[in-house]
């Protein structure tokens, strides 16, 4: 997989991947995958190669977008793939109303800016029109980065810390009766 230029990117490590999709289970047929601060791509491109049928990427940045779409056509025959530059934050709304429910929501926004607060708010009145009940959603954040407990109908379940990185994940109440 192709990394963009610089150092404006922080692809998801592979031990964190590892970790992520141990947590998930390894096989996602038939899902629908978000990949909100898609960067790379490695995510959405993990869950395609696991069983995921379709991937939205966001990307906002031009740049990463071009070396996504490179990424991505890794999955050509293998997923239904699009790619939407736009902000994450202000892409939500148009989503819930053009997609049908992701199984899985993948969130890793820049470390250290509160972009993670600031998704999971802008996500929290639309999380049930964006996610199924039984999905998931994983945000990835740095060690010191605080989380909300719940997010609209959608409460914390787990965290885990892998070094300086947090996986938060996040499942319908419902779902966790």
């Amino acid at each position: 997989m192709k990394p963009p230029p610089g150092r404006a990117v922080r692809p998801t490590s592979s031990r964190v991947r590892e970790a992520l999709f141990s947590i998930l289970g390894q096989n996602l047929d038939g899902q629908r995958v978000l990949d909100l601060f898609a960067g790379t791509g490695s995510i959405g491109i993990e869950a395609a190669s696991r069983g995921a049928t379709s991937v939205v990427f966001l990307e906002s940045n031009a740049g990463h977008a071009r070396v996504l779409a490179t990424n991505a056509g890794l999955l050509d025959g293998i997923a239904q793939v699009e790619i939407l530059r736009r902000d994450a934050v202000s892409a939500l709304p148009s989503l819930a109303s053009r997609h049908e429910p992701f199984d899985l929501a993948f969130l890793d926004p820049p470390y250290g800016k509160g972009l993670a607060a600031q998704c999971l708010a802008a996500l929290a009145p639309l999380t049930d029109q964006l996610l199924c009940r039984g999905g998931v959603v994983v945000v990835e954040t740095d060690g010191h980065e605080e989380l909300p407990e719940q997010v609209g109908s959608w409460q914390s379940s787990d965290n885990r810390s892998y070094g300086q990185t947090r996986l938060g994940f996040y499942r319908h109440r419902e779902a966790m009766i």
